[in-house]
C-alpha cells in the first residue's frame, strides 16, 4: 500500500496542495491536524471550505465535538482505518497536515493512552492556574527530562498529560513512547514544505486577517454560545484562546489580531523543528508553484 504524506507549517500552503495532487493522483486526502477532527471550529483551524471538499474527498474533519476526549492513539487507529478504505478502493492516500505528534502516532506507533486520571489532570491545571505551566514543566524535568525536552513550557496540554502518565502508571511518558509498534503498514512518500521566513510569516499575516474577514470572532462567540468551555483543550488554541480576552474587553481587536499573529508565526517554528528532526522528509520549497511541485512530486513517486 502506498500513501503520500505532505507535511509542513502552518500556512504554507499544504491544503492546496494536497488537493491538488489528490485531483492530478487519483487520490483522497486524510487531514493530519489535530484541531480539524472538531466539529464547529472551521475558521480558527483553516479547515478546507466546502468547495474544496466537494473537489476530493476529505477524512478525519469534524470527527468529534469540542468537548470529546480525542487522543494521538485515536486518530491513528481511524486514519490507519481511513488510508486502508482509500487504497482498497484503488485510490492514493494523501495524508496532508501539520500535526506531529498525529502523524508520528500514525505511521511510526504510540503507546496505548490508557493512563487517565481526570482528578489528577484537574489538580494540576489548577497548579498551573495558580502558578503558572512553567513549574509543572519543572517538576516534568525532574520526573522525564527525554519529555521535558520536547515540550515547551507554554504547552500545557502536554505538560499536563506527561505528569498525569507518570502519576498514574509510576513510569515515565517516554519510557512508555519507546513502546512504539507500527501503526500502520505502508510504502510512505514524505514530502515536505518550506519556503523563505520572511514570505512565511507574510502568509501568516495574511491568513489571520482572512480568518477574521471570515468571522472568526462570530466562530469563537458562537462556540461559547452552544455552552463550549474557553478551558476546553481544544480551545485553548492559536486562534481561539487569544480571541476570549476580546470578547470579555480586556483586549482590543488590534491586540487579538497581533496576538494570533505571533502565537501563529511560534507554532510555524515549533512544527518546522518537530518535522526537520525526520530524515524521511523530502523538503521542496513551497513557492515553486503548484504544477511544478505536481510534476516533482509525481516523479518522486515514480
Amino acid at each position: 500500500m502506498r500513501v503520500l504524506a505532505v507535511v509542513g507549517p502552518t500556512a504554507v500552503g499544504k491544503t492546496a496542495l494536497g488537493i491538488a495532487l489528490a485531483e492530478a493522483l487519483g487520490g483522497e486526502v486524510v487531514s493530519a491536524d489535530s484541531r480539524q477532527v472538531y466539529r464547529y471550529m472551521d475558521i480558527g483551524t483553516a479547515k478546507p471550505t466546502p468547495e474544496q471538499r466537494m473537489r476530493v474527498p476529505h477524512h478525519m474533519i469534524d470527527v468529534v465535538l469540542p468537548d470529546q476526549y480525542f487522543s494521538a492513539g485515536e486518530y491513528a487507529r481511524l486514519a490507519a482505518e481511513a488510508i486502508q478504505d482509500v487504497a482498497r478502493r484503488g485510490k492514493l492516500p494523501v495524508v496532508v497536515g501539520g500535526s506531529g505528534l498525529y502523524i508520528s502516532a500514525l505511521f511510526d506507533g504510540l503507546f496505548e493512552e490508557g493512563a487517565r486520571d481526570p482528578a489528577l489532570r484537574w489538580a494540576l491545571r489548577e497548579r498551573a492556574r495558580m502558578g503558572g505551566s512553567e513549574a509543572l514543566h519543572r517538576e516534568l524535568r525532574e520526573v522525564d527530562p527525554e519529555a521535558a525536552a520536547r515540550i515547551h513550557p507554554h504547552d500545557l496540554q502536554r505538560i499536563v498529560r506527561a505528569l498525569e502518565v507518570y502519576r498514574t502508571t509510576g513510569r515515565p511518558l517516554s519510557s512508555w513512547q519507546r513502546e512504539r509498534r507500527p501503526r500502520l503498514r505502508a510504502q510512505v512518500t514524505w514530502v515536505g514544505l518550506d519556503m523563505d521566513r520572511g514570505e512565511l510569516y507574510r502568509k501568516i499575516d495574511a491568513r489571520v486577517e482572512e480568518m477574521m474577514d471570515r468571522g472568526l470572532i462570530e466562530e469563537v462567540r458562537a462556540l461559547l454560545e452552544m455552552g463550549y468551555s474557553p478551558e476546553l483543550p481544544a480551545l485553548r488554541t492559536v486562534g481561539y484562546k487569544e480571541v476570549f480576552p476580546y470578547l470579555e474587553g480586556r483586549r482590543d481587536l488590534e491586540g487579538t489580531i497581533a496576538q494570533i499573529r505571533r502565537n501563529t508565526r511560534s507554532y510555524a517554528r515549533r512544527q518546522l523543528t518537530w518535522f526537520r528532526r525526520d530524515p524521511r522528509i523530502r523538503w521542496l520549497d513551497a513557492g515553486a508553484g503548484e504544477e511544478a511541485l505536481i510534476r516533482t512530486i509525481s516523479a518522486i513517486l515514480g
